[in-house]
């Protein structure tokens, strides 16, 4: 009974806050928060790793960004199957989607996993007190412009903030190295070329390595924008 009236007291206070702060600050936040947003998409960390992977390759920093990358579609894809939670504008006829309208359910948020995990290793990386700073304010930007989007309720982006820095954990403390060692061990066996931490000449010399990459990027980016194309693509066939 007290369980379900605290999630009866929570999805009111949800609801209240993004009511409140839905395009809160008119269209000048609004057009900043979108940019800010974009450092939490999975398109950006997936076009990290193919640069630490295929152009600038560092088994380190590839391996850290693919291992929490990997963390977090392996419990935030889950979780939104198993929440199914409806997103703000689907719920509620008040709000205003001021972006692309995801197509994901709501809990939890993919953005603030990403920015939290992946903004808390960086910080780590540069073992930087004034980098500890950003990160933070930073994850405090992306996860409000999700509220403020009208794309998310403010438990979807503090859970996928928490969710976040275990992700961060698990991969700092098990997975990276893991990773990393193995890919030391391929290095070790001097099967091919391996240039490490500079800007790999094969991306000129070898038209095939070239065209993979360029392909990787494609599709990263084709993945990204799929339903909208697919939407376009009705629409201009409807017209």
């Amino acid at each position: 009974m007290e369980a379900k009236l605290l999630l009866k007291n929570l999805d009111t206070w949800d609801k209240r806050v993004i009511l409140k702060y839905n395009g809160f600050g008119g269209v000048p936040l609004t057009i900043l928060l979108k940019i800010i947003s974009f450092l939490g998409r999975e398109t950006l960390w997936m076009l990290l790793m193919v640069f630490y992977l295929f152009i600038f390759y560092d088994s380190f920093l590839f391996s850290s960004i693919s291992t929490v990358f990997l963390i977090g579609v392996l419990i935030i894809a889950p979780l939104k199957k198993l929440i199914d939670r409806d997103r703000p504008f689907e719920a509620l006829k008040k709000i205003e989607v001021l972006e692309r309208e995801p197509t994901s359910r709501s809990f939890p948020s993919w953005h603030s996993y990403n920015v939290a995990s992946q903004g808390l290793l960086f910080a780590l990386l540069l073992n930087s007190p004034m980098m500890v700073i950003i990160v933070v304010v930073i994850m405090i930007f992306v996860s409000f412009s999700r509220i403020q989007l009208g794309v998310h309720y403010p438990t979807d982006v503090i859970c996928g903030t928490f969710i976040g820095i275990l992700g961060f954990l698990i991969a700092k403390l098990v997975l990276v190295p893991l990773l990393n060692s193995i890919l030391i061990y391929f290095e070790q066996l001097n099967v091919w070329n391996i240039y490490k931490q500079v800007i790999n000449p094969l991306l000129l010399e070898n038209i095939f390595y070239m065209m993979l990459v360029i392909g990787l990027i494609s599709i990263i980016i084709y993945l990204a924008n799929y339903k909208w194309i697919v939407e376009y693509y009705n629409k201009s066939k409807r017209a």
